[in-house]
């Protein structure tokens, strides 16, 4: 029988949103404050019939949270939060392979729900599988390895004994040494090798999901997995400033920034 971990209740004239993959201060300070303007003009787009808003991991190159320390920076967009936050408008987080040690200070600061594991949700009539999309599926047994040891809670508190100006340094560094981020470049692999298209295929033989949403492969994509459901890839907003909507249906979207 499927687990539903959440429901939300989608009226009518009300939407759910889904981004992910902002990577704030991937390219330095200049290039990350044009992209934060940019997002906070889709999130102003939207305040109006937003009934929920899915920030679905990556939303920085690289987050750690100490226990009275954050990273400072982005301060348009964390008051663009706040102030939806405050018009009642509910906002989850999803931890990225790039910011996975989100700890409590959304859920004081903007009453943010901070969800770590992939989970499944009901929107109204609609199932749909919702995570950052790291670390599933077959293959890729070094990060899935990797990823266990950063989650662990004690490995974590050995980090945090390093200094903030230290601890963040060192992981913006080793950010930085992965992927160079040309994401425009990336290649869809095909059905068969997208590990996504593995796991909700893995899914999808035991239960029904009407949606599988996920980020990180920062290819926007809708395609079907059979006849009632439906893989969606976000995109980022990096080189395509895509998301998706749902209300009845779900449409992924482009936005044209008016800057």
């Amino acid at each position: 029988m499927l687990s539903i971990d959440r429901k939300i209740d989608i009226p009518q004239g009300k939407y759910v949103y889904f981004a992910s993959d902002f990577h704030f201060g991937i390219n330095g300070n200049e290039d990350s404050h044009a992209r934060e303007k940019i997002i906070c003009n889709w999130l102003d787009s939207i305040k109006s019939d937003a009934q929920a808003i899915f920030l679905m991991g990556d939303i920085w190159d690289a987050w750690m949270e100490y226990k009275l320390v954050v990273p400072k920076g982005n301060t348009r967009f964390l008051g663009k939060l706040a102030e939806l936050s405050d018009q009642g408008i509910q906002l989850f987080i999803f931890s990225g392979n790039h910011d996975l040690w989100l700890r409590d200070y959304f859920q004081q600061e903007l009453n943010a729900v901070v969800i770590h594991e992939h989970q499944t949700f009901q929107f109204n009539d609609k199932i749909v599988r919702l995570g950052h999309g790291d670390g599933i599926g077959p293959g890729d047994a070094t990060y899935k390895v990797l990823k266990a040891v950063l989650r662990n809670p004690f490995c974590q508190w050995i980090y945090r004994q390093l200094h903030p100006d230290v601890g963040l340094r060192i992981a913006s560094y080793f950010s930085k040494r992965g992927p160079k981020h040309k994401y425009e470049n990336i290649q869809f692999l095909g059905n068969e090798n997208e590990f996504q298209i593995q796991y909700a295929k893995g899914l999808l033989k035991e239960n029904h999901y009407d949606y599988f949403i996920f980020g990180h492969r920062h290819i926007p994509n809708v395609l079907p997995m059979n006849e009632r459901s439906s893989y969606v890839n976000l995109g980022d907003w990096l080189s395509y400033k895509t998301y998706a909507r749902l209300g009845e249906d779900l449409v992924l979207n482009k936005y044209e920034s008016q800057l």
